[in-house]
């Protein structure tokens, strides 16, 4: 399972949800290959799930991918609610 966590620039923000990511997968006992980027590069990146703050990631859905979008990138109990029927 590959997560790619998508942020405008692929800098700080996708770097600070991806550390985020990685503890929800922990709480939750799953395990996934999560890396982070920017936008302009996710779309010619392979995933499973793509996952990045709500206001960017409607220009990443194709009907191809599995986007999660996020209100709160900080929020771990909503990464944890958007990312858990994913991973059942």
């Amino acid at each position: 399972m590959k997560i790619m966590v998508v942020c405008g620039n692929g800098l700080g923000s996708s770097f600070i949800m991806e550390i985020n990511i990685k503890k929800a997968l922990t709480e939750m006992g799953k395990v996934a290959d999560v890396d982070h980027t920017d936008l302009s590069s996710a779309k010619s990146e392979q995933a499973d799930i793509f996952i990045g703050a709500a206001d960017i990631m409607a220009q990443l859905s194709d009907g191809g991918r599995t986007v999660v979008s996020l209100e709160n990138m900080m929020s771990i109990p909503e990464i944890k609610s958007k990312l858990e029927p994913l991973l059942a």
